[in-house]
């Protein structure tokens, strides 16, 4: 049976989506063939009839779904027979802790430098959606206005990942000597600042970055087959 993601898509087939990249990770985790199936922000709409406002938007058979972790849960309750995302129902609610912290103080934070960055990088047509929606979000204020001062941003981003550059001091993965799901999450976002940055989020001495070119080079190189820009400098 056909699996298709539609997977948020930047010219030069970039693919930027976090939630995106933790479930094409998911899905190479489960050893399952999939169809990435490139769109752009005002593409979304447009799907099933304007049912999802986001992706990943996941079809096979009569199943079409959206939700990143509603999909991986869909995906272990299904292939049983490939191997689990979430080995335990504890480990699946410790990976929900590590999803809320890294959403509250990583990615927001992220969104904050390189928000700018990703109206640059996007398709033509879709800059004035990006704009308008992005504006809204913060109060009226300009991207421009907002990431004026974004450099001075760095070391506060970089500060707030102490918690994961402490564990990879003891392991190769959030998950032990093998990723698991809390590493899915954590290299999507990294790979959603990689696909549109111009200003390298990490020095190049930082475990974190030797993490991410780890992650990179999962499942045959899934990740590194996308075109992206220097995370380190």
């Amino acid at each position: 049976m056909t699996i298709r993601l539609y997977d948020l898509t930047l010219p030069g087939d970039r693919r930027m989506s976090p939630f995106c990249w933790r479930i094409k990770f998911a899905l190479a985790h489960k050893g399952l063939d999939f169809d990435a199936v490139p769109v752009g922000f005002t593409d979304i709409p447009k799907l099933h009839d304007g049912e999802f406002k986001t992706v990943p938007i996941l079809e096979t058979g009569d199943i079409v779904m959206n939700e990143s972790w509603a999909i991986a849960e869909y995906l272990d309750r299904t292939y049983t027979d490939r191997p689990a995302i979430f080995s335990s129902a504890a480990e699946r609610a410790t990976i929900r802790f590590f999803d809320a912290w890294y959403g509250l103080e990583i990615m927001n934070r992220l969104f904050m430098i390189y928000v700018r960055d990703i109206h640059d990088a996007a398709r033509e047509e879709d800059k004035a959606y990006f704009r308008a929606s992005r504006e809204k979000r913060l109060g009226g204020q300009t991207l421009e206005s907002f990431t004026a001062e974004r450099t001075s941003k760095l070391p506060e981003v970089r500060h707030a990942l102490r918690p994961l550059r402490a564990t990879l001091a003891n392991q190769p993965f959030v998950g032990g000597e093998t990723p698991n799901y809390a590493d899915f999450i954590a290299l999507g976002g990294f790979l959603w600042v990689r696909a549109v940055a111009t200003l390298p989020l990490f020095e190049k001495d930082d475990p974190i970055y030797a993490y991410v070119e780890r992650g990179l080079d999962l499942f045959d190189g899934l990740a590194r087959r996308n075109p992206g820009n220097a995370l380190a400098a």
